[in-house]
């Protein structure tokens, strides 16, 4: 019995997922948590000590996620099964693999449809202006973004679940949400930011690099870690570069390149070097990599359960 109530919430919240994903009628704490973040940005961005509000926030933010999860779950213990229930649910909130494979298509379809459609899509799930992109660029940001939430979005909460349980999970959640928030280098999240982005970094340094692992023994070419290697430095994160270079290279494409965010050029180092146009075919293949990768962390994070 300990057995199966040892991996049954993950189990189940995993499974929600995969079937689930983020249903727009249902309310989601990722939501609540942009909300605290938004209130105190609003409040606090603004005049001297930038740095040190956006620091106290964040931590703050951070700390109270973890130890309300903590204290909630602990307070459930004489109560196996609703903790069991409740931590299912918490898993599910957790993970977002599903949401960004239909979003994913979607976008392929859209761009397939007409390029004003294509660019409203894509706009659903990437940072970056999406005004004047092209179809080509349409579709490398959708790639690139399915590479990346690979790592943010399964395999780095798996990994805080695996290491602090869901209280970690949950913490994790609210550290990604910070920095997609409040992480970029612009003038008014440079200073405010800096913090969020810093904790981001280093909350998802090893996940990143184990994902660009599943990835290559996904696609069961370990030739390809060499090409991770090369190419997983060349991104302004110290992280993203690595997923994203592991989907590169099993794709035989380049990613990176000059975007525009909030008005701003940015010029981000080319991933891969074979600049040829992405297909279909070429979605299909990279959302197949992603599903076997989230099941070889799955299952490695099961047998560490047990």
């Amino acid at each position: 019995m300990d057995v199966i109530i040892a991996i049954l919430p993950l189990v189940v919240g995993w499974t929600l997922d995969f079937i689930l994903g983020d249903p727009a009628w249902l309310p989601h704490p990722v939501v609540g948590f942009g909300k605290l973040i938004s209130f105190f940005e609003h409040r606090l961005n603004r005049g001297r000590y930038r740095v040190a509000k956006g620091a106290f926030t964040a931590i703050g933010l951070i700390l109270s996620a973890y130890f309300l999860t903590l204290v909630v779950i602990n307070q459930l213990d004489p109560y196996p099964w609703i903790k069991c229930g409740i931590e299912s649910i918490l898993i599910f909130y957790c993970l977002a693999a599903t949401t960004l494979v239909r979003e994913v298509r979607m976008v392929f379809s859209a761009v397939d449809r007409s390029l004003e459609e294509g660019r409203r899509q894509v706009a659903r799930i990437v940072g970056r202006d999406t005004a004047s992109l092209s179809t080509q660029e349409i579709r490398t940001a959708a790639l690139e973004t399915l590479a990346e939430n690979l790592s943010d979005g399964v395999i780095a909460p798996l990994f805080w679940y695996m290491l602090l349980g869901v209280p970690g999970m949950v913490a994790y959640k609210m550290i990604n949400t910070l920095d997609s928030m409040t992480g970029y280098r612009n003038a008014r999240f440079r200073e405010y930011g800096r913090w969020a982005a810093k904790i981001d970094d280093i909350a998802n340094y090893l996940p990143a690099r184990i994902t660009s692992f599943l990835m290559v023994m996904a696609s069961c070419r370990i030739s390809l870690l060499s090409f991770v290697r090369r190419y997983g430095r060349c991104h302004a994160s110290p992280n993203s570069g690595y997923p994203e270079a592991a989907l590169a290279g099993i794709l035989d494409c380049r990613f990176g390149g000059p975007h525009d965010y909030f008005g701003e050029c940015v010029d981000k180092p080319y991933i891969g070097d074979n600049p040829r146009p992405l297909t279909t075919a070429d979605m299909s293949t990279a959302i197949r990599i992603n599903r076997i990768a989230e099941l070889l962390m799955l299952i490695i994070v099961i047998a560490t359960r047990l």
